[in-house]
């Protein structure tokens, strides 16, 4: 989960620049988490919080979230159902609206360490989407990043992970960065951006370059490296080193609910690595 938060604030400076290469500091004071880490948190929390995996608590997660972090940086469907949901409906309630943007894919993490079966993992990545993004691309979106997430901390080769997202999705995954690099722009469909985050993370020797690959493709930057991220820490695991610069970007709470989380979860796999690197 802390891959994915760490890819979006890697990512998020690059966004809507359309860099086209993967020399660059990871970390610069123009850094920050954005919307994408803010509702990872979110739904983190109500995965230890409701064993029900119900809508009405992951609404309120979200709106508890979104509204501690108004300039996260939102899109506007969903900054209009988590603020202004009067907007999208007659009655004022929030509902889906048939979304397939990339939001239900890169808030999706934590379901791909919470759950003991890939088909578990796939019906609550599901749940996670559907409360905005109903869209079936959006659902598909969700639950590829979660499958890949729980293949990859289940110590799946590369090849069985392809060759699932592939057969599960029908995702094109018979492509290179360098191949996508050139005519690539900025793709906010779970359809035109998961497959390529997925693409960047099985080209990738270690966590780091899995992030710079996805930031590589010039496209929504802090999404691709987010989805990218979360798959790559699950497969490789994290250096210390950026661990440690995590630190300085996160707030106590999102530290203290990731090191919760990695306590209910199979993600207790980093719990002492994290604590450690936070002198925790």
């Amino acid at each position: 989960m802390l891959g994915a938060i760490t890819g979006d604030t890697i990512g998020s400076r690059f966004e809507f620049l359309g860099i086209k290469s993967t020399v660059f500091d990871l970390f610069d004071p123009k850094c920050r988490y954005t919307d994408d880490s803010v509702m990872t948190m979110a739904v983190a929390e109500w995965l230890m919080d409701d064993p029900t995996h119900s809508h009405e608590v992951l609404e309120k997660k979200m709106v508890k979230y979104g509204e501690s972090e108004i300039r996260a940086g939102y899109g506007d469907m969903f900054s209009r159902w988590l603020f202004w949901p009067e907007t999208l409906s007659g009655d004022g309630k929030r509902k889906p609206y048939n979304s397939f943007g990339n939001g239900s894919a890169m808030r999706v993490s934590a379901v791909g360490w919470m759950f003991d079966t890939l088909e578990e993992t796939e019906h609550v990545a599901e749940i996670s989407a559907s409360i905005t993004h109903n869209h079936p691309e959006g659902i598909k979106g969700a639950q590829a990043a979660a499958a890949a997430i729980y293949m990859a901390r289940n110590r799946a080769k590369k090849d069985e992970i392809k060759r699932y997202i592939i057969e599960r999705f029908q995702y094109d995954l018979n492509r290179t960065c360098n191949q996508i690099r050139p005519r690539y722009g900025f793709k906010e469909t779970c359809q035109e951006s998961v497959p390529e985050a997925i693409i960047a993370f099985l080209e990738s020797n270690d966590y780091e370059t899995a992030v710079r690959l996805a930031v590589s493709l010039g496209g929504d930057s802090d999404t691709q490296a987010c989805i990218a991220g979360g798959i790559a820490e699950a497969f490789y695991g994290m250096p210390d080193e950026i661990i440690k610069n995590m630190d300085n970007y996160l707030p106590p709470n999102y530290k203290e609910n990731i090191i919760r989380f990695a306590e209910v979860s199979a993600y207790r796999c980093t719990r002492e690595q994290i604590k450690r690197c936070w002198g925790l």
